[in-house]
Parts: structure tokens; C-alpha cells; sequence
């Protein structure tokens, strides 16, 4: 990838749900989701009535160029300044966009927003997620066992931590 891209993150908008949707919905997305079935269009606008209400909530799209490339989810822990993040880049993106979304993400995660710890979770089987986290300065906090059913068969949650004073030393490494 080229040194020369705009990466940014903004606020998601109406007019990004039926990317987004698109997103989710690939089959590389959604096994790695808590929730595996094709999402519907109702479901998904009902979700995104709901959480963009949410003072708690910050729904976002990862621009590079200006080009919409990947969604992120943060969820605050009320009255903290504790967050857990979700998120995931376009099916089709280029090698290296997971990292710059991650880098992207939690600059502004710790420099706008101001958080104290962003917490992550990863099935046991999604060994890239794992990974990524790792890459970015994240550390293994637990592991909860059998804790997530599928439908067919119980997978451990991976449990990923990071704080802003870590951030500081990871981003300079990076």
C-alpha cells in the first residue's frame, strides 16, 4: 500500500447502511460473527436506529481516500471511560487496510474520544483477529471457555485489552 493515502474515520451515516450490510453479510465476515445468519435490511436498519440513539455508541466508517473501507463499533461502558470495539474492512480490501483501520481507529478511540482502555473479543477459531490484536499492542486479558454457541458447537472468546499509555508506546513501534 501506498505511504500516500488519507485515512480517516468519520460517523456512519444512513446512506452507509446498505454497504455496510453488504460487508456483513460476506461469508469471510459473518463466520467470524457472534450472529451468523444473513442479516436482513429491517434487521439491520432496526439495529442502526437503535444504536446511533445511543450516546454510548460511536458507529463509524474507515475512509481511505475518501473511499468507505471498513465499519467500526464502539461501546462505552457507562460512566466509564472503558470501551468495547467491533469492526471489520471490505471483503475486497487491499492487504494491509485491517492494520491502517486498527492504527486509525485507535488514535481516535484514544486521542478524540478519550478512552482509558478499548477491550476486544475474538472466537477462538479467528486466529487473524487474535493476531491483529496482538499487532496493535493489545494483551490477552482471558480466555472464556465454551463461552459462545453457534448452533452447532460451543467456542471459546478470546478477551483482548489495551490502554491509552500503551497505545502511546505501540503506536511509536508501529
Amino acid at each position: 500500500m501506498s505511504n500516500n493515502l488519507n485515512c480517516r474515520v468519520r460517523s456512519m451515516l444512513a446512506s452507509d447502511l446498505e454497504q455496510v450490510l453488504e460487508w456483513r453479510n460476506h461469508s469471510e465476515i459473518r463466520h467470524y460473527m457472534y450472529t451468523q445468519h444473513k442479516i436482513t435490511l429491517d434487521e439491520h436498519i432496526n439495529w442502526y436506529k437503535k444504536a446511533s440513539n445511543s450516546p454510548e455508541r460511536y458507529l463509524l466508517i474507515f475512509e481511505i481516500n475518501n473511499i468507505p473501507t471498513g465499519f467500526i463499533n464502539i461501546n462505552k461502558i457507562k460512566n466509564s471511560n472503558i470501551a468495547d470495539w467491533g469492526f471489520y474492512v471490505a471483503p475486497d480490501s487491499e492487504k494491509g487496510t485491517g492494520k491502517m483501520l486498527g492504527i486509525t481507529v485507535l488514535n481516535y478511540a484514544f486521542k478524540v474520544i478519550k478512552l482509558h482502555k478499548i477491550c476486544g473479543q475474538a472466537l477462538s477459531y479467528n486466529v487473524p483477529s487474535a493476531k491483529f490484536h496482538t499487532s496493535l499492542g493489545f494483551t490477552q486479558e482471558g480466555l472464556l471457555r465454551d463461552q459462545h454457541f453457534d448452533g452447532q458447537s460451543y467456542n471459546d472468546v478470546a478477551h483482548f485489552g489495551l490502554l491509552a499509555n500503551e497505545w502511546k508506546i505501540s503506536e511509536n513501534k508501529l
